[in-house]
């Protein structure tokens, strides 16, 4: 696992168990300490830090002779698998550890008319442009295009966007994520697109569109990313609110799941 990223690595470990748990995947047990550290390539304190974190949040149970037990149920299929998106960075660094990244192009350019109106700068600020394809084991995820303002791309360019998560690197430059709007649509796969997530043209696609501020409001990330839907996919909760009558739902989790 990266050692990189600005997330202490006891609370990566966590992270990721913490997924695996909600997944149901240690019905039998979790492996133990020393099974832990060969796995994630850390030092045998650090995942019993993690697990730690884990047991005083009521998700496992830990006793001698037993080993380490799930205490939460399995997932159904009424939950989906992954990390809650109302933890933006933490869905990101959950990404980023189990998915790899190749950066197609990084360029500072003007801002045109849609991107500037996005972010809320003039047209012509200067903006970085950041294109990458995310891959799992099993092939390219998703195609992904960002929009960032300059002023906050100043410290990181091509090399660090293949070995970080844009979040992670502008919270690192000292940006504080407060808030993102997403929206999810369908887009058909153009040539480029088709050949870089490798579908035939005109598949459909997953087409995400959302905007990252700052804890003061202010626009930071603009970021339109297709996602090939047999291998990615939104899985959203809702609770009724009011009475029988008002008919009113409102969302209480969004997780994200690929493979």
């Amino acid at each position: 696992m990266g050692t990189s990223l600005p997330l202490p690595k006891y609370h990566q470990i966590y992270l990721v168990l913490r997924e695996q748990l909600q997944e149901g995947r240690f019905a039998d047990g979790l492996p133990g300490e020393l099974a832990l550290a060969d796995q994630f390539g850390v030092a045998r304190v650090t995942v019993r830090k993690a697990l730690e974190q884990l047991e005083n949040e009521g998700l496992i149970e830990r006793a001698p002779g037993r080993g380490t037990i799930p205490r939460m149920p399995a997932a159904d299929g009424t939950r989906g698998a992954g990390a809650r998106l109302t933890g933006l960075l933490e869905n990101i660094v959950n990404m980023g550890l189990r998915t790899s990244v190749k950066v197609l192009s990084c360029e500072t350019l003007a801002a045109d008319d849609e991107v500037a109106a996005a972010l809320q700068l003039d047209p012509g600020t200067p903006v970085q442009k950041a294109v990458r394809v995310r891959s799992t084991a099993q092939g390219p995820l998703s195609l992904i295009t960002t929009h960032v303002p300059a002023d906050l791309a100043a410290g990181f360019g091509r090399r660090e966007l293949g070995r970080k998560p844009l979040l992670v690197l502008l919270e690192a430059s000292g940006v504080r994520i407060g808030s993102a709007v997403q929206t999810i649509s369908a887009q058909l796969a153009d040539a480029a697109t088709a050949r870089h997530l490798d579908v035939p043209v005109g598949s459909a696609l997953l087409a995400v569109t959302r905007l990252v501020r700052d804890e003061a409001e202010r626009p930071v990330q603009w970021l339109h990313g297709l996602y090939r839907p047999d291998r990615y996919q939104y899985r959203m909760q809702l609770s009724r609110v009011g009475s029988i009558d008002a008919k009113l739902w409102v969302s209480t989790e969004l997780s994200a799941q690929f493979h």
